[in-house]
């Protein structure tokens, strides 16, 4: 009813009113009929019936603009819900550490627009990819399948900080395949999408463990292959272990605790520049970290054996 009542609004028509609607018909010059039409208290010039016509002409076009209005807007709405939606069971998923369920889930949109959706497809990816009973070959599928994902994501939205940190982990990724120039070169973009995430999100103490990662893969880089760096590139990446440490403190200092890696990295970092004590403290806070996903009792062997070996040695 709403919308006949607006539309009566819309036609130019009320009682007394006298429209001089006059139809030529033919070519031009020709004679054309004209005839005079009762409506409800108004008379029309013209042809009764190719007013008739006209009328509901414009009756419909305004009822389907309106309509239309109201379902895009219904639409829109119904989207966004059912995206927000998914992005709650997808966080509450990979909380739960269920792996395999949450690609499950997100693969159902890869076709997605949405960047939110795209980064987090991509991290489902390489979850799965890290997976112990992944195949070789399935595993090399889904790193370049991630990548893709980050990719897209980062397209759609670049002031995501995450899809800019999922992009630079999923490259990185994807040098392990590609030999050793490609995975030089492609450090210094890696690099770049850490500091971005960063920057655009200081509080995230993901990007930041990353870039401390990237600082201890180039502080431990083995002679040949800075050899290699050197012969390939002017200005090779490289940092240290000082460097390296800065990082892991600092995403430590951001939320404490947030990542079981991020305390087994500090205990190897501190090995390497012979601080034991403090290598032993880390270690140990790694080793007694709750295990929620595969990576985190990989960690928990990994430190383990290195505080073992501490025994052993002393």
């Amino acid at each position: 009813m709403a919308l006949v009542a607006r539309l009566w609004h819309f036609l130019p028509l009320g009682r007394g009113t006298v429209l001089g609607l006059r139809l030529l018909m033919g070519a031009s010059g020709s004679r054309g009929r004209c005839g005079l039409w009762r409506l409800r208290g108004f008379e029309v010039i013209g042809n009764p019936g190719t007013f008739k016509r006209g009328l509901l002409f414009s009756a419909l076009s305004y009822l389907g603009f309106e309509t239309y209005q109201v379902i895009s807007q219904a639409a829109v709405v119904h989207a966004t819900a059912k995206v927000e939606e998914i992005l709650e069971q997808a966080d509450y998923l990979y909380e739960s550490g269920e792996t395999e369920k949450l690609y499950r889930l997100l693969i159902s949109y890869k076709e997605s627009e949405d960047a939110e959706l795209l980064w987090r497809l991509a991290r489902a990816s390489r979850d799965i990819a890290q997976l112990s009973r992944t195949s070789e070959e399935e595993k090399k599928r889904l790193v370049y399948e991630a990548l893709e994902y980050a990719k897209r994501a980062l397209e759609k939205n670049e002031s995501s900080f995450a899809a800019h940190k999922w992009y630079a982990i999923c490259i990185s990724d994807v040098g392990d395949y590609e030999g050793i120039k490609v995975k030089i070169a492609n450090a210094y973009i890696i690099k770049e999408h850490f500091e971005k995430a960063i920057e655009l999100n200081p509080k995230d103490a993901t990007s930041i463990h990353l870039m401390g990662i990237w600082c201890y893969t180039f502080a431990e880089m083995p002679w040949y292959q800075r050899k290699i760096a050197k012969m390939l590139f002017a200005t090779p990446p490289n940092s240290t272990y000082e460097e390296a440490l800065s990082y892991f403190h600092r995403a430590e200092q951001v939320d404490p605790n947030f990542y079981s890696k991020n305390l087994l990295l500090l205990g190897k970092t501190y090995l390497k520049i012979q601080n034991r004590k403090l290598a032993a403290f880390w270690l140990l806070k790694a080793k007694d970290y709750p295990a929620h996903t595969e990576e985190d009792k990989q960690i928990q062997t990994e430190a383990a054996q290195l505080l073992t070996s501490f025994s052993v040695k002393n």
